[in-house]
């Protein structure tokens, strides 16, 4: 890998604050450009338009993460004076369009939510821990590296709030429900290894792989698609839900830890039926009537 490849990573971390799993992408990113094309610090716009080929057969959300990856790291080369010409503009610029989560009605969510609870009245550990951690996700819309990676010390002693590290280290405080908190007082009780984790696991916390696989597990155990249900698909519900109940968009960005609302709008999606009918009951005009 380039010796301009590793100072870029190293400004995303320190100016940037970029995210571990961010720094790791942004790495396969690059480095699998380079394999390509050669030393990037020195390729030019004939070499990066080959990448458009190379790249083909991927979906185009693959190609334009990667080619954002590359415009990246040309405007850092640029900025630090280690280049005068910026060749990014040659790469390819696929059209795309952000899909929105899977989605999970309330019915399932409450067989879910049903076959956790059944399971966990055994007061078996792993089944008392899975219950705790749904809770959470669906209940204050964590991230599954936020939920895994919780220090024993976020649980709430009188507040009812977690605070969470999410994304680029940024903090932000989350609500946490009775029947969550409830949860968790049955997990602390049976909870026997001494560590800083809530969710441990041998000298670390629990993995977001293993998380992914309790909870399509779950799924089948509860007579749903396994396909349809992840730590994300929880979260996406936990904004889906709320904005159908209601809440502000504004709200729902800080419980999300959304850097731009435009993300959240993306995330949350609601009928248009519904949206008309807000503005039609909550807007200040709404009981003025047109003249005759």
């Amino acid at each position: 890998m380039s010796e301009a490849i590793d100072e870029f990573l190293a400004m995303m971390a320190a100016e940037r604050g970029a995210a571990a799993n961010t720094m790791a992408a942004y790495r396969r990113d690059l480095e699998g450009a380079e394999e390509i094309v050669g030393d990037l610090a020195l390729a030019g716009k004939p070499s990066l338009a080959r990448l458009g080929k190379a790249w083909a057969d991927l979906a185009p959300s693959s190609v334009a993460r990667k080619a954002s990856a590359l415009r990246q790291f040309y405007g850092f080369m640029v900025d630090e004076g280690l280049r005068k010409d910026d060749p990014s503009s040659s790469l390819p610029r696929p059209a795309t369009r952000r899909p929105l989560p899977k989605i999970l009605s309330h019915g399932e969510i409450e067989t879910l939510f049903v076959q956790a609870e059944e399971e966990a009245a055994s007061e078996m550990p792993q089944s008392v821990r899975l219950l705790a951690m749904l809770e959470l996700l669906y209940g204050s819309g964590l991230r599954a590296t936020e939920l895994v990676s919780l220090p024993l010390t976020a649980v709430p002693r009188d507040a009812p709030f977690l605070t969470i590290t999410g994304k680029g280290g940024q903090q932000r405080m989350v609500p946490v429900s009775g029947r969550a908190k409830e949860a968790l007082t049955r997990w602390l009780e049976v909870r026997e290894e001494k560590s800083r984790y809530l969710f441990p696991s041998r000298d670390k916390h629990l993995s977001r792989v293993r998380l992914y696989q309790m909870l399509k597990k779950l799924a089948l155990r509860a007579n749903l698609s396994p396909e349809k249900l992840s730590p994300h698909v929880l979260r996406h519900a936990f904004a889906t839900h709320l904005l159908e109940g209601g809440a502000d968009l504004r709200v729902l960005q800080n419980l999300l830890g959304h850097a731009d609302i435009a993300t959240t709008q993306i995330y949350t999606h609601v009928d248009a039926a519904r949206l008309v009918a807000l503005v039609n009951e909550r807007h200040p005009l709404a009981d003025r009537r047109a003249p005759d």
